[in-house]
């Protein structure tokens, strides 16, 4: 496969150039959308959705109850459709216990710490749910200090148990950045669970971001490298192998007709992030201005034909501000436009 035709088949695979009918279309194609920063997290899906979606439009999704966000891999917040939580946590719950295991004695989380923690908090959560600050004051009445990452630690303990996930955005004016925290049981009415959950992570992760390899989907999922190449044995027949350890989807969604050739995606993007080699669709050079950096933050980019040519910041964008190029684009009025959606997408 020459690497322009990998850029294009990624391009449409991730619904950059063959969107979406709706936002909880394209998070059900993508599985999982990296989100510990909300507003790029809703960026995401809405570039990936035909029209000119607006960020009203993405919260109503998770009103509605069709997304969640929760830590379902690497220990990272992903918006996920609500059906598909459950199984894939059943996948990855276990890796992530693991490797959150020593920070977790770090900050004196045992078993008893926990069960009073749900003590205290589910009859708190079954009246609509709780924003985080509302969890931490519910533990501090309990007798648990939630500071120093410890209530969020807890939060994510509860979340892989499968006991809660966040859920409505809480109305306010502005970009409002605070969600409710759910019970799950409560919550999400519908469940899905295919034959082989482990395969059909692997094929998800494939029809969303091929062509990918084995170490591609490790790095996304968290899964061991044995583990990955299991998920990919098991999917056997289920993808096409384009080339040596280089699989894409059986099936394509219809590119559109006049795909933009610029994007502005946002931080942390799945086009950019989801990869163990960055390299295709980022210069070598760029890779530490992209991220990520010692912070672990991963910058929005401005990519054009599938390639990073600049990075830019939401807050500048919604006010007009030029971004940061690291090559001329080909076409500096489509970078506008690009950026012009997403402040659309933040005004509307």
């Amino acid at each position: 496969m020459t690497p322009a035709a990998l850029l294009s088949e990624r391009l449409r695979s991730h619904r950059l150039t063959a969107p979406a009918p709706t936002v909880a279309d394209a998070a059900r194609h993508l599985l999982a959308v990296q989100s510990q920063d909300l507003t790029a997290g809703r960026w995401a899906l809405a570039c990936r959705a035909r029209g000119a979606v607006r960020l009203r439009d993405v919260d109503a999704a998770f009103a509605r109850g069709e997304l969640v966000r929760a830590w379902t891999m690497r220990g990272t917040l992903h918006t996920v459709p609500a059906r598909d939580l459950g199984w894939m946590l059943e996948v990855t719950a276990e890796r992530q216990r693991q490797q959150a295991a020593s920070r977790q004695r770090q900050l004196g989380i045992d078993a008893e710490v926990t069960a009073t923690a749900v003590k205290a908090l589910v009859p708190r959560l079954r009246d609509g749910g709780l924003t985080r600050a509302e969890v931490f004051a519910v533990w501090e009445a309990a007798g648990i200090d939630p500071s120093g990452q410890r209530g969020i630690h807890l939060l994510f303990d509860l979340t892989i148990d499968g006991l809660v996930c966040q859920g409505p955005i809480v109305p306010r004016s502005g970009i409002t950045r605070d969600q409710r925290f759910v019970l799950v049981e409560e919550h999400i009415r519908a469940h899905e669970r295919p034959d082989d959950p482990l395969a059909e992570l692997f094929v998800r992760y494939i029809d969303g971001h091929g062509p990918a390899g084995v170490a591609d989907f490790a790095w996304w999922s968290g899964l061991t490298l044995g583990q990955s190449r299991e998920a990919a044995a098991r999917a056997a027949g289920r993808v096409t192998e384009v080339a040596e350890g280089l699989f894409t989807a059986g099936a394509h969604p219809r590119r559109a007709p006049a795909a933009p050739s610029v994007q502005a995606l946002p931080a942390f993007d799945e086009y950019y992030i989801s990869y163990a080699d960055r390299t295709p669709v980022c210069d070598p050079t760029y890779l530490g201005r992209v991220g990520p950096g010692k912070n672990g933050m991963v910058r929005a980019t401005i990519v054009e034909d599938g390639r990073v040519i600049g990075c830019w910041t939401h807050a500048a964008a919604a006010h007009t501000a030029d971004p940061e190029l690291f090559t001329e684009p080909g076409d500096p009025d489509a970078v506008s436009a690009a950026l012009a959606r997403f402040a659309a997408f933040i005004d509307g």
